[in-house]
């Protein structure tokens, strides 16, 4: 089981990003190995995606990810914009240090983590029917997981991130539940619970004792896909709230 961190690069890049976006904020707390991130409310008048703590359990062969927000979790969804080109996606996000090649991508792509989304204008989970309709395709505005792996780049602004692209022509190593988009995205089908106060997504993972003590932080934030359709594909455009206050991983899976 690889259990490598991002490249030293990558965190550097977080860290950056996150001083862009926040130069004013401080870190919240300082916790202890096998720790949730315990964060302090009222950091954006969105309730929904006011962080007060995030978490990473691992049991038998579960991970279980978990947030608490303020109030209204999964209430706030993005405006249907009637196309994919500068649509925008509504994210709970666990940014971690699991190496990439744990869940069917290569290994040391970037930084894994694990996401429910929400976007009304186009569908990336072809194999799941989440709003049981019979139709495959029409399920994006559903809250749904993903597996993402993240990367810098500037093209997405100064020091911000995006959903790492597939070059035109290559042939990268991919889950099996791949959605078929020229980035390195799973879709694995979890379901995820959203309660008035609570996110959580559980997760089947062999060996997932063995992550105790891995790296995480909990952020909450908007993507938007790219006007033209094109590298970069999906950027990370707008954060709401940062569990730690600068992306720094204090978190340990316990």
């Amino acid at each position: 089981m690889q259990l490598k961190s991002p490249s030293t690069g990558a965190l550097i890049a977080l860290t950056l990003f996150s001083q862009t976006i926040w130069p004013h904020q401080e870190t919240k707390h300082q916790p202890s190995a096998g720790a949730a991130i315990q964060a302090t409310a009222g950091n954006t008048p969105l309730a929904a995606f006011d962080l007060v703590q995030a978490e990473i359990t691992a049991s038998d062969h579960w991970l279980t990810f978990t947030m608490q927000v303020s109030d209204q979790a999964g209430t706030s969804k993005p405006t249907p914009t009637g196309k994919l080109e500068g649509s925008e996606v509504f994210s709970y996000v666990w940014p971690t240090q699991i190496n990439s090649a744990e869940v069917g991508f290569a290994a040391d792509q970037g930084i894994l983590s694990m996401a429910i989304t929400s976007h009304p204008d186009f569908d990336d989970t072809p194999l799941f029917d989440e709003n049981g309709d019979g139709n495959l395709n029409n399920d994006g505005t559903v809250w749904h997981s993903h597996w993402v792996v993240l990367v810098p780049d500037e093209a997405c602004g100064p020091g911000a991130l995006k959903v790492k692209d597939i070059p035109a022509g290559a042939q990268p190593q991919l889950p099996l539940t791949w959605p078929g988009l020229p980035i390195l995205i799973d879709s694995p089908g979890y379901s995820p619970i959203l309660t008035q106060q609570q996110v959580s997504v559980r997760v089947p993972y062999k060996q997932a004792k063995a992550l105790k003590g891995v790296a995480f932080d909990g952020v909450t934030a908007g993507l938007r896909v790219n006007e033209s359709a094109h590298a970069p594909l999906l950027c990370v455009v707008n954060v709401f709230d940062v569990a730690s206050g600068d992306l720094s991983m204090p978190g340990r899976v316990r």
